[in-house]
């Protein structure tokens, strides 16, 4: 019995999730389909920027697509964007920064009256634009689809036109020693300047990203306001991190 093309890529994907490369002849024969099949859905699925297609297979992009950083850790990033939004108030001005956790922030907006929100990041925008109580603004720039967000100079003029009192950034890794670092300069960039638009910054990240570090430093903990992250940071981290910056535990 063959798949049908949308069953077939999500299998695929998830396959990559979980053993990290695949061969055109074991997808074809396992999804009941020929390798010319598999070839055509592999093309498609490289064209998305979702795998690499290599000699006889596919292997993940170095970088997962946030779609599927998305389905990581949710019950915590959930319990984390829950705790960063209770800490906004009716009349405020909010910066959202891109990343996951940032964008869930967005949906935990409702009971809240005249919010004005700048975000660069498009799964913010998508979260926050059907909720009429807010006013967002999306900052321009250079799409880049590995983090659904704008950056560079363009992104970054829009976002210095404005301030805000409370802004939330996220990040690849943190650590006491390396700070909040990321894998793009330009989104270092903009993180940097929305701190510096904002009168407190925190930093919204889940456990796994504790100890990680992404290829650019870009701002020190004690840089920023605090974290609010979840209960699974190794022992003593807690106590590490309190020594640069507020953390909350959620």
């Amino acid at each position: 019995m063959t798949v049908e093309r949308a069953d077939r890529e999500s299998e695929i994907m998830s396959r990559l999730s979980d053993v990290g490369a695949l061969t055109v002849s074991s997808l074809a024969a396992d999804l009941g389909v020929s390798e010319v099949t598999i070839r055509g859905d592999l093309r498609t699925l490289e064209q998305q920027g979702m795998l690499v297609r290599t000699r006889g297979g596919a292997r993940p992009t170095t970088l997962k697509n946030i779609l599927q950083r998305e389905q990581l850790n949710i019950e915590a990033k959930t319990r984390i964007a829950t705790a960063a939004a209770a800490m906004i108030r009716d009349e405020d001005a909010v910066m959202l920064e891109a990343g996951t956790t940032c964008a869930m922030i967005a949906r935990h907006l409702s009971n809240r009256r005249g919010l004005q929100l700048v975000t660069n990041s498009a799964l913010v925008f998508n979260n926050a634009r059907i909720n009429p109580n807010l006013s967002v603004i999306l900052a321009g720039g250079v799409f880049r689809r590995e983090s659904e967000s704008f950056v560079g100079p363009v992104a970054e003029r829009a976002i210095n036109d404005f301030n805000a009192r409370i802004a939330f950034l996220g990040t690849d890794g943190f650590s006491p020693e390396r700070g909040l670092t990321t894998r793009f300069v330009e989104g270092a960039q903009v993180a940097s300047l929305m701190r510096d638009r904002a009168e407190e910054t925190w930093l919204v990240a889940d456990s796994s990203k504790f100890g990680q570090a992404g290829f650019v430093s870009f701002l020190p903990l004690n840089g920023i306001t605090g974290i609010i992250t979840d209960s699974g940071l190794p022992e003593g981290a807690v106590e590490a991190l309190q020594e640069h910056t507020q953390v909350c535990v959620v």
